[in-house]
């Protein structure tokens, strides 16, 4: 019964959307079976991990066209209701290859560069970065790409510090090139405000706020915003305006990084979902690549009660993108994992996808 009332909810609102279209002359980007699928796999595993709420964005990665945009946000104990907040602000864990790709422009580091992780914690500037398993002792000695596929904040940031350590006002003019945070605003999608990193004012600012910058903290910054920027790796570089109205392309920025860099991270999120923590998300049915991402989003003495957010995004076929897909869902309490989780959904929306074009 839930289902039903969940898929009945869902037509409304697609009926009452496309009403507005007719009434302003606009036509949608949104294909409803897609949107009507889609919604009813983030409905099930928001109901199977007990979630408060998710979001699931397909968007063309040529044209920039939103196929599909889910959003559901916890009505009751039980059931799951649209929620039209697409320009949710909040830190990810989505960071690390967005982070890793401006450390490969430097030209500076590179892929089989060896990282030591130690044993999983890491003193930067008086705190502890940690990776998720420090308990069991770290990863030790890793590649760089070894590191993104284990989702180590600690190699991720060690590689960052080879890179910016003289200048990490340079990390952030680097994101700024590539129009990290963009777009500032999507005609349909309401309120979406543009990223900006949380930046304490004082003298040694840069030098805090560059650790945790790097791998997703102390940033604000919607998920339709993460996924233009992936949307642009799969387009080897190129990023497009997304748009829910369909309009000629618009392009944001012509070359975010160099094809050579590009290159290079593309190959690390394929490995990534073959060998690394985003194997949740392989297809049987296509070659994907992606990242997974977990974060905190509050800070609480008693973790049960912590909100985290898990994340996937990635794109398909590998060869020659035509999708790029977000799974952003939050959660209270652990387990939280991006790749179990979002990946899962993910998966299952790669997979209707290609059996749908069949």
């Amino acid at each position: 019964m839930k289902g039903r009332l969940l898929i009945s909810t869902i037509m409304i609102g697609l009926v009452s959307c496309q009403s507005k279209q007719q009434a302003t002359g606009t036509v949608s980007t949104i294909d409803s079976t897609l949107q009507t699928n889609a919604t009813a796999i983030l409905g099930s595993k928001l109901s199977e991990i007990n979630a408060q709420s998710g979001q699931v964005i397909v968007m063309e990665v040529q044209s920039g066209q939103i196929k599909a945009l889910v959003g559901l946000t916890r009505k009751d104990s039980a059931n799951y209701q649209p929620c039209e907040n697409f320009s949710v602000w909040q830190s990810t864990g989505l960071m690390h290859p967005i982070s890793l790709l401006a450390a490969l422009e430097t030209g500076k580091v590179k892929l089989s560069d060896k990282v030591d992780t130690g044993n999983g914690i890491y003193q930067v500037h008086g705190r502890e970065l940690k990776d998720h398993n420090w308990h069991r002792g770290g990863y030790g000695e890793l590649t760089v790409q070894e590191g993104l596929a284990a989702s180590s904040n600690i190699a991720i940031y060690k590689t960052m510090e080879k890179a910016f350590a003289n200048n990490p006002q340079s990390y952030f003019d680097l994101l700024a090139n590539m129009s990290y945070g963009k777009p500032d605003s999507i005609t349909g999608i309401a309120n979406l405000k543009p990223a900006h990193f949380v930046t304490p004012k004082d003298n040694n600012w840069t030098k805090t706020a560059f650790v945790w910058s790097s791998i997703g903290y102390n940033q604000h910054v919607s998920p339709i915003q993460i996924l233009t920027f992936y949307n642009a790796i799969a387009n080897n570089g190129k990023m497009i305006q997304p748009q829910l109205y369909k309009d000629s392309v618009v392009v944001i920025n012509p070359q975010i990084a160099s094809r050579a860099s590009i290159d290079s991270l593309k190959k690390a999120l394929v490995f990534n979902v073959t060998d690394g923590l985003g194997q949740p998300a392989k297809s049987d049915k296509v070659l994907v690549a992606g990242m997974q991402g977990t974060s905190s989003l509050s800070t609480n003495e008693d973790s049960t009660k912590d909100m985290y957010a898990v994340e996937f995004c990635g794109y398909f076929p590998t060869d020659n993108p035509k999708y790029s897909i977000i799974v952003s869902i939050n959660k209270t309490g652990l387990p939280a994992s991006g790749g179990l989780m979002a990946g899962n959904v993910f998966k299952k929306i790669v997979d209707y996808i290609k059996d749908w074009e069949v």
